[in-house]
């Protein structure tokens, strides 16, 4: 038991009433409290702590889907698009666009549409954008933020691009599979009747044999 006196104020008081005791059952939480039936008692119950999750309802969530990977220095590898890589510069904070072949007016033409897509969503600088050290390449720096971060905002704007590039990157990926179509299998209309053509020792109208050749000091060709 835990007794608990009520001290008065004034030391008339005290003297004139006797001191008032209330007893304090402290159990714990797999105890049931236990009742006194001749003196007053105030019961108290200690219970486990409760988590509280307080969630902001107007938060938007934002999920989008990158092929890329994590080099060792920490840059994000970028390789979703057909005709470029790439790269973000977490430390240099800058982001780079590479040809994934060979440098074409096309490679050009998407590196040119990314940087102007992240120009005019805010990621990037506008005096920025220039040829990279690298042939074929173009860079952009990015701006700095004092609210939000950079490269999570750099990644989910290339994700936006990305999906906008998906109707042109499917066109010519369709493209590219009809001409293989036509020339490995092609229809009836553009096929013959011949089948495979045999090998034959010579064929063509220029004799392999039998020739006079200048260039081996006047030397027939056998």
């Amino acid at each position: 038991m835990v007794s608990v006196r009520v001290l008065g104020i004034q030391q008339e008081e005290l003297q004139e009433q006797p001191e008032e005791t209330i007893k304090v059952k402290v159990t714990s939480p797999t105890e049931e409290p236990i009742q006194e039936e001749s003196e007053e008692t105030v019961k108290v119950k200690i219970k486990d702590s409760i988590d509280v999750k307080v969630t902001n309802p107007n938060a938007q969530v934002l999920k989008f889907d990158l092929n890329l990977r994590r080099a060792l220095n920490g840059d994000y590898l970028i390789f979703d698009h057909s005709d470029i890589d790439i790269v973000i510069m977490a430390e240099k904070k800058k982001i780079v666009a590479f040809a994934k072949d060979l440098m074409s007016e096309v490679v050009y033409g998407a590196e040119t549409r990314l940087m102007e897509h992240l120009r005019k969503v805010g990621i990037i600088e506008y005096d920025s954008i220039q040829g990279g050290n690298v042939y074929g390449s173009l860079e952009g720096k990015i701006h700095n933020s004092k609210e939000l971060d950079e490269i999570k905002m750099t990644l989910f704007q290339v994700a936006e691009w990305m999906r906008s590039e998906a109707p042109y990157m499917e066109v010519t990926k369709g493209h590219d599979e009809e001409m293989q179509d036509a020339m490995l299998d092609p229809d009836i209309e553009n096929s013959t009747e011949l089948g495979e053509v045999p090998h034959e020792e010579e064929k063509g109208a220029i004799r392999q044999a039998n020739l006079f050749a200048p260039y081996l000091y006047g030397r027939y060709t056998y």
